[in-house]
């Protein structure tokens, strides 16, 4: 006995919802509301009748309003109703969507859940995958592309996106490019933070169910990661630094330097954030404004301001607003590069090197390390268990804090 559905119909193995209008209502809205259902399923068909019956029972009510006020008034009839009509998509089997497609979608999620620099460090290894395999389909994916795609990835160059060839080049020719121009690949730490942004987007592929599994989780980069991090400024170094009196710069890194903040937080300064606290002289509160989050809950802090830091506010800086106005992260990366650049002196080191230098002070001072942590905005490590300074304590005063700070002597050699 085959299935019979009111108000639908089988044809070609696909169902199609038909309802007639009311005679009164034909001139107007045609002789039937008609819609295909774009399933083969019964349940899944009656299922969409009903949900097309409430729909066409509101067009016919709309309509009838609005032809009475039409005829009350001696008007014209207009009939824009404002009755939004289901439209039903085809099923698509389980792993059918292209890879570019469902890569777009996970990007544009990505973009909201992510701070600039980590969206962007996800945007490369996406593009280095659409651009090898945007065009086959998810569920081709299997360990012999996986393995293929993490060859090529072994044979980038760090510099690769410099590469006047490389706009709108594929993975494979990055590749090729790369070994081309220069005898250097990417560090096995580099890859694997490549290769992991991948797995966590195929992961994201099973959890909104477009695949069923993922078809690269046993893959992995074989070469074991060393951590290379760059090196702690030397007293010579920061002489170099703050006697360069660079003009973008200076100031900038004096504040890092006494303080210990990453330079995302040093942009993101404001006068504002200043304030006096009696004989102890000005304290910054470092917190999140409409200028830059943080990096997490510990960062938020608050830190005496060094003597010669108070100096620096009263001659230099603006006593309302952002402190650095011009600067940008990706400013201060930049014009440390060139700094680096003009004195071979400064080879290996990062303007992170400045908070590194800070924290080394701190530690030859003999300051405890969680009063160093507190002072940076590192997450404490108080006691082994985390448990009794971790959950009971308040935290150092701000006596003892201004005690460490004031420990902290720039190098003899700095001319201010």
């Amino acid at each position: 006995m085959s299935t019979q559905i009111k108000y639908a119909y089988r044809r070609h193995n696909t169902w199609i919802y038909r309802r007639t209008y009311p005679v009164q209502l034909q001139e107007i809205l045609g002789s039937s509301l008609k819609r295909s259902l774009h399933t083969a399923d019964a349940k899944v068909a009656a299922k969409r009748v009903a949900e097309l019956n409430t729909t066409f029972d509101a067009i016919v009510q709309e309509a009838e309003a609005k032809l009475a006020a039409g005829v009350l008034s001696g008007e014209p009839t207009s009939l824009a109703l404002a009755v939004a009509v289901p439209r039903y998509q085809r099923a698509r089997l389980l792993g059918e969507e292209p890879v570019q497609e469902v890569a777009a979608v996970y990007l544009a999620e990505a973009s909201n859940r992510l701070r600039p620099g980590s969206y962007k460090s996800v945007r490369f290894a996406l593009e280095l995958l659409t651009s090898h395999l945007g065009d086959r389909k998810l569920g081709d994916l299997n360990d012999i592309l996986g393995k293929e795609v993490l060859g090529y990835i072994a044979r980038l160059s760090p510099n690769v996106r410099k590469y006047r060839d490389a706009q709108g080049a594929s993975l494979a020719e990055l590749a090729a490019l790369s070994e081309e121009h220069e005898d250097l690949s990417l560090t096995a730490q580099t890859q694997r933070r490549i290769w992991r942004q991948l797995q966590q987007f195929l992961d994201w592929c099973v959890r909104s169910g477009n695949l069923e599994a993922n078809p690269w989780g046993g893959l992995q980069v074989k070469e074991r990661p060393e951590v290379r991090s760059h090196r702690v400024l030397t007293d010579a170094q920061v002489s170099l630094l703050l006697n360069t009196q660079d003009r973008v710069l200076h100031s900038a890194l004096l504040f890092c330097l006494l303080t210990g903040m990453r330079s995302g937080e040093a942009c993101g300064l404001v006068a504002e954030d200043i304030s006096t606290k009696g004989n102890l002289g000005r304290f910054m509160h470092i917190r999140p404004n409409h200028l830059r989050p943080l990096k997490s809950k510990a960062a938020e802090r608050v830190v005496p301001l060094h003597p010669a830091l108070e100096q620096l506010l009263d001659q230099r800086l603006p006593t309302s607003g952002r402190l650095f106005p011009d600067l940008t992260v990706d400013r201060v990366v930049k014009r440390y590069a060139y700094l680096r650049s003009l004195h071979k002196e400064l080879h290996g080191t990062v303007f992170h090197s400045t908070r590194k230098w800070f924290i080394t002070q701190c530690e030859r001072t003999g300051v405890p390390e969680h009063f160093t942590a507190s002072l940076v905005g590192h997450q404490s490590a108080r006691s082994e268990n985390k448990l009794t300074y971790g959950l009971y304590s308040a935290g150092i005063s701000d006596t003892q804090k201004r005690e460490i700070i004031d420990q902290i002597r720039l190098p003899q050699e700095v001319l201010l």
